[in-house]
């Protein structure tokens, strides 16, 4: 019997599960996934940033390159959000309404084809009445989204992809040739690593937010008058609400700021619908910070083959942005394997 040939996906994160579930959906018999990784879902490193995720669908208006093409990934995960909240609670992705409240939009919220662009397809999108928003708000959407609870859909991605007959390997590489060696007969390593391995694009984002017990039935975005922002996103089945939130690019600090806590729950109590008996106060149970892996001009989503042992497929570098574009950015690689020769399909039935 011939050794299957192996395609390696190098990390465990919110791009490499869907990467490695998504290319298993759609491989042939002749070939298999081994999915490889320092962290899985059951770890704990500040550098293993998918589980510390807030998460929710939210666009992001902008009319470079960089945007159109996270953009259309967005909306194709959106999609698949939307068959996941309606077939598989278990997953942890739940349909909420989405609440948007701008003291001072930028430039790009007050053209009405961008909007349309990026917010045209999400479900019941409306602009909100001068009387439906609170008065220093001078611009409020409301739509139909999604939010995560980002370490239970790690977990059931990995879950789905070992009950589908994926292998999984815990390793920490030191160079990504090291991909080709892990099994008999490797067509491609594909690297969704987060930072790359040495891509000088590459850098963190420093993100701290606020995990607190009181509920919430929507998601909502503030953004102040002074242009910093603010957010409330409940997680499903249970799992309390993140406040946020920080972005602070090439910062290395792993401890979470006193100050930064006090700092986003001020800023949120001004407008969180607290419950009654809450006494206007947040039950804090924890504080949470994880690095973001950015990278300057977004995704790097291309195959390298100078490596001379094989073909390396690079998929890194989403920023703060993974679970919203993962299930898109996942279609993309798949496409680029295809296109490349480097997937053999599942014949039609």
């Amino acid at each position: 019997m011939t050794e299957k040939e192996t395609i390696v996906v190098i990390g465990a994160g919110i791009i490499g599960l869907s990467t490695a579930l998504y290319i298993q959906k759609h491989l042939s018999p002749s070939q298999r996934v081994l999915l490889t990784a320092r962290d899985f879902p059951h770890s704990t490193s500040l550098n293993y940033a998918s589980p510390w995720a807030g998460a929710h669908y939210r666009p992001v208006p902008g009319s470079n390159a960089q945007h159109t093409r996270e953009e259309a990934q967005a909306r194709r995960t959106y999609a698949h959000f939307r068959t996941l909240a309606a077939q598989e609670p278990g997953a942890g992705v739940q349909s909420i309404t989405g609440i948007e409240h701008l003291e001072n939009p930028p430039a790009e919220y007050l053209d009405e084809k961008n909007i349309q662009a990026v917010y045209g397809h999400l479900d019941g999108f409306e602009y909100l009445q001068p009387e439906e928003v609170p008065g220093d708000v001078k611009w409020g959407v409301r739509y139909k989204t999604f939010v995560v609870n980002s370490p239970v859909y790690c977990a059931w991605l990995l879950r789905e992809f070992v009950l589908r007959g994926g292998e999984v390997k815990e390793y920490t590489f030191v160079d990504l040739r090291e991909g080709f060696y892990l099994a008999e007969r490797v067509g491609a390593v594909v690297n969704c690593s987060g930072l790359g391995f040495g891509d000088e694009k590459s850098y963190i984002i420093r993100g701290q937010t606020c995990l607190v017990r009181n509920p919430c039935s929507a998601t909502i975005t503030r953004q102040n008058s002074d242009g910093s922002w603010s957010f409330c996103i409940p997680r499903p089945l249970g799992g309390g609400t993140i406040i946020g939130g920080t972005k602070q690019p090439h910062n290395w600090d792993p401890n979470p700021s006193m100050e930064t806590r006090a700092q986003l729950l001020a800023n949120a109590a001004k407008w969180f619908p607290f419950q009654e008996g809450s006494r206007g106060e947040f039950d804090v149970i924890r504080d949470v910070v994880g690095r973001r892996p950015a990278r300057e001009g977004g995704m790097r989503i291309e195959v390298e083959r100078d490596q001379g042992q094989g073909v390396i497929v690079h998929a890194y570098g989403a920023g703060g942005r993974g679970f919203e574009l993962s299930w898109g950015v996942a279609e993309d690689v798949y496409d680029l394997m295809r296109q490349c020769g480097l997937i053999k399909e599942k014949a039609s039935l």
